[in-house]
């Protein structure tokens, strides 16, 4: 259904996309840290509001654009050959730019400075682990979803998410356009630009793995006697 929309449409369905979920990220993350000092019912604060509302971004959007809302989803996709690499980079800058827009707008509407540098440290090799796997997950529900059950990818992934927050010890960012919005946030959802370059790789690395496995699992006997031949 990506054919019927144009590039410049399906470019900003991606910036939307990807502003939503940074704004619903970073606004339900202050809202919970400002509404209880409880660490435990902060994250779930902050995990609710992530998962549905990524249910109704890929609902809505993604006859659109695919809904990516992630470089490192776009990435899978375009090494797949499903979207050209020039186009591929300007999804990627729309995500970017799209989470920077994210956090201006949660940060206007809780009246913070609109970008703040984060001091909040995640760093580490169980951060970084946890973060491949996170993408990993990611990547596997979409490849898995797109095989055996296409409509149900909009609440795959948001219920893969809601889990994800709560199994791995990086809450699950598992998206370099995220990771870089949340680094200009200093509040319960953000990361200090240093320790993005480990998150980055690692999320990058989760998804490359994803596809290479996932392309392995789902090739059927058929398929696999028909490349031998």
């Amino acid at each position: 259904m990506m054919r019927d929309f144009d590039l410049p449409r399906r470019l900003v369905a991606e910036g939307l996309g990807t502003l939503l979920l940074v704004a619903t990220v970073v606004g339900s993350g202050i809202m919970a840290e400002t509404l209880t000092k409880d660490v435990a019912l902060a994250l779930l604060g902050n995990t609710l509001p992530t998962g549905a509302i990524l249910v109704v971004l890929i609902t809505i959007l993604g006859p659109i654009s695919g809904a990516h809302f992630n470089p490192a989803v776009t990435l899978v996709f375009t090494l797949k050959g499903e979207l050209r690499p020039p186009h591929a980079a300007q999804y990627i800058a729309a995500q970017v730019l799209g989470g920077i827009l994210g956090v201006i707008v949660a940060h206007a509407m809780f009246g913070l400075p609109l970008l703040e540098v984060s001091a909040k440290a995640r760093t580490g090799f169980p951060q970084w682990f946890a973060e491949c796997v996170a993408a990993f997950g990611l990547v596997a529900t979409i490849i898995g979803g797109l095989r055996f059950r296409e409509a149900a990818i909009p609440w795959l992934v948001g219920l893969y998410i809601t889990a994800a927050y709560w199994f791995t010890a990086s809450t699950s960012f598992a998206n370099p356009a995220v990771a870089i919005a949340r680094s200009l946030t200093n509040t319960f959802s953000g990361i200090r630009p240093q320790d993005l370059p480990g998150f980055i790789v690692a999320e990058v690395l989760g998804a490359m793995v994803a596809a290479a496995f996932m392309t392995w699992l789902l090739r059927s006997a058929e398929t696999a006697k028909e490349s031998i031949r």
